[in-house]
């Protein structure tokens, strides 16, 4: 049987040399004489983004939000969730990111060791003694071996029209 850390530097070596993007951080700035500064999200790594797992040199992350970076612009939304979001994607750009680089915000890391005891962290299970991952909220459990396969071909080799 193959251990999940197995798995998982197997997918590292495989993905050498392919895309990775970016991982950030919410930074608050204190406030100035009682005024609060604009928040901004700051580079914090980066990492292969496999579906529902983020996988950098020495860990793996569960995804979070993922927004693309540009300038602040004054916008009219018809949502509350729209100008958050474009609040977000601001912040991104004030933390140091070129326009339009995807950022991944709200990532969470997991412990894969906690599977060969049958247990679980964030999206990776144990289920029958095989290292799994539930791929949607919704979603079952399927092997992380071949989950790994399709994410890492896709990643390699997107699919027509994909950016």
């Amino acid at each position: 049987m193959t251990t999940t850390a197995a798995l998982f530097d197997a997918a590292r070596a495989e993905l050498a040399g392919a895309p990775r993007e970016a991982l950030g951080r919410v930074v608050t700035p204190r406030r100035v004489l009682g005024i609060a500064r604009a928040s901004r999200i700051v580079p914090a790594g980066t990492a292969w983004h496999l579906g529902v797992l983020l996988l950098t040199d020495d860990a793996v992350l569960a995804t979070g939000e993922i927004v693309r970076a540009r300038r602040e612009a004054r916008r009219g939304y018809a949502a509350q969730s729209q100008r958050d979001r474009a609040e977000r994607a601001a912040a991104a750009h004030r933390g140091g990111f070129d326009e339009g680089a995807v950022v991944h915000v709200g990532w969470r890391m997991l412990d894969p060791e906690v599977l060969a005891d049958g247990g679980a962290s964030g999206p990776l299970a144990s289920v029958g003694g095989v290292p799994s991952v539930r791929w949607s909220a919704a979603g079952g459990y399927r092997p992380l071996d071949g989950y790994l396969a399709e994410r890492i071909e896709l990643l390699r080799n997107p699919p027509p029209g994909a950016s």
